[in-house]
């Protein structure tokens, strides 16, 4: 049957007509419909783990059991996972495990533009690239084959234009493999030194192999052109731009595994052409295999390693005709990502930044914290940082810093890095303190359940982790929880930790305010009459309220009533 399908979708659907039967991710944009489309089929297990590298440690140890295993992160979340990565890559599999990863160039959602062929080649695996959703569908189930027939671990590299677009797709039967049998093999499983000596001439050989595969597999493919002037060799997205630039003007060398790269392939298809150009985002990956070959080759000189590419700006740098669309009479206004209203982080960075504190930020929700008019956190760098960090920056700063720094961390991402952080400060004692802005999901990604929601991937009732016991059994004596609806109960709490001569833990929850189950009293009423125009509701950054003709308006809408902007105004407006 013939339907449309999100790239992501297409992966998902690839895995069950694969007879994959377990999945393990940590949610990640553009990579998180993967795993949320793979549950929906009953006949794979799927979960949310608490970060990537438990996420790959668990598929592993269910490819290690005998099932057809997956697991997907974005490109930051393969940083995560990096350890077991490289030396899975040396022990091999049992059944199928196969990687999904996201880029995002343009960061869309993303702290850094990475470039995940690089772990391919680092790691010594295969990375397979489609560039539409029939491909993601194709090449999930090629890649099982390319796992259990070389032994290996095969990474699916996806990207947000690929992940989060439509098209066509043909969808199978579920086709599942005869288990295979585990049989106990300490000189492939068990990595220390000796055995690991030994597996690495065999990964050499596997890379070899698959070099070979790739000259001739028809994911590599060569599409005829009219003027061999040009030959362009490009894969994912770059060659859907390709394409709808071009068409079958110029012939054109398709990737679809993008490591190991073909070599006698890649040179034959030079030598048909008059010039060689390589079309691809983020870092010159293929182009600096073309030079290795020692062709001649052009790439980066022409498309920058920033950002991702279009259809016109492949047109302008080949030469093409760059179409113009409609211009707009009137300047569309900026629209800068903002916290929604209600949203329970608001107020916390709000006094935040009333007491002038230097704030640790981390990944989430909670990151637009540093937007104006906040302007609350310092730093964020990636997921648990703001925890480590907090406790470098209190040791090395000593008085400067007491009682004047803090870290924001959200729920999950306290779960999935930051509690180690939070161990260190208890072991090695700073006198840190660490908010858990504790929201009761994954808000960032999609509204994810996580181990401390107390519902697992499907809303089934499971384990709920209680963030003030795990607090305390790592060895911090003060926690308290606060509601941050209440700004003055916040204030006193900060106040009285950041006083206190030992770590201590504020929990500041309740629930995101767009999560279904949450009951709004409605929204705050504003009384023009009264307001007297100071504006100091407006120092809270709600998108629901504003100013016109220099009184305060609250848009209904959007309002939901939690009444922070109410604490603000001295003069009974609102």
């Amino acid at each position: 049957m013939k339907t449309l399908m999100l790239g992501n979708e297409a992966v998902a659907r690839g895995l069950y007509e694969a007879g994959c039967c377990f999945v393990s991710s940590y949610p990640g944009t553009p990579s998180t419909e993967i795993t949320e489309c793979a549950a929906k089929y009953d006949e794979l297990y799927a979960e949310w783990a608490p970060n990537e590298k438990v996420a790959l440690e668990t598929a592993f140890g269910a490819s290690l059991a005998g099932k057809r295993s997956f697991c997907a992160m974005k490109h930051v979340g393969l940083n995560v996972a990096a350890d077991p990565l490289f030396t899975i890559s040396y022990t091999g599999v049992n059944a199928g495990l196969v990687i999904g990863v996201a880029d995002d160039a343009g960061m869309h959602s993303s702290q850094n533009e990475q470039d995940s062929r690089h772990y391919a080649r680092a790691a010594k695996l295969p990375m397979l690239e489609p560039s539409d959703s029939a491909e993601a569908l194709a090449f999930a189930k090629l890649a099982y084959e390319l796992s259990e027939k070389y032994d290996t671990a095969v990474l699916i590299k996806m990207c947000t234009r690929v992940s989060h677009s439509q098209s066509v797709v043909e969808t199978g039967e579920r086709v599942t493999p005869e288990r295979k049998k585990y049989e106990k093999n300490p000189g492939k499983y068990i990595m220390m030194p000796a055995n690991a000596k030994k597996q690495h001439p065999a990964v050499e050989a596997r890379t070899k192999a698959l070099t070979a595969w790739a000259e001739t597999t028809e994911i590599n493919r060569v599409e005829p052109g009219q003027d061999t002037s040009l030959g362009i060799i490009t894969s994912s997205t770059s060659y859907q731009y390709v394409k709808e630039a071009f068409g079958d003007t110029y012939p054109v060398l398709k990737l679809g595994m993008i490591w190991p790269l073909p070599e006698q392939k890649i040179i034959d298809f030079a030598a048909s052409v008059q010039k060689l150009v390589v079309v691809e985002e983020l870092d010159g990956f293929i182009e600096t295999h073309c030079q290795s070959l020692g062709l001649s080759v052009s790439g980066k000189e022409l498309f920058s390693n920033i950002g991702e590419l279009s259809q016109n700006l492949v047109k302008e740098k080949l030469g093409g005709t760059v179409q113009s669309g409609p211009s707009l009479e009137e300047a569309i206004p900026g629209r800068p990502p903002v916290m929604c209203a209600g949203c329970p982080h608001r107020s916390i960075f709000y006094v935040l930044k009333k007491m002038k504190l230097t704030v640790l930020g981390d990944i989430g929700c909670y990151t637009l914290g540093a937007v104006p008019p906040l302007g609350a956190i310092d730093t964020t760098i990636c997921m648990g940082a703001s925890v480590s960090g907090l406790h470098g920056f209190v040791k090395a700063g000593e008085e400067e810093t007491a009682g004047k720094t803090v870290a924001v961390i959200g729920d999950s991402t306290f779960i999935h890095s930051g509690v180690t952080g939070l161990i260190n400060i208890a072991y090695n004692e700073s006198n840190s303190t660490v908010i858990i802005l504790d929201n009761s999901i994954t808000g960032m990604t999609g509204h994810q359940q996580n181990p401390t929601t107390g519902y697992n991937l499907k809303g089934d009732p499971c384990t709920k982790i209680d963030l003030e016991s795990l607090c305390h059994a790592v060895g911090i004596k003060r926690v308290r929880v606060v509601d941050p609806y209440d700004m003055e109960a916040c204030e006193t709490a900060l106040r009285e930790e950041l006083a206190a001569a030992e770590p201590s833990v504020i929990i500041s929850r309740r629930p995101c305010a767009l999560l279904k189950y949450v009951k709004h009293p409605g929204p705050i009423c504003a009384d023009p009459e009264k307001c007297k125009g100071c504006r100091a509701c407006m120092n809270i950054g709600c998108p629901a309220i504003s100013m016109v003709d220099g009184k305060v308006k609250i848009d209904t809408t959007l309002c939901v009533g939690c009444g922070v902007c109410r604490q603000l105004c001295k003069f009974g407006a609102l």
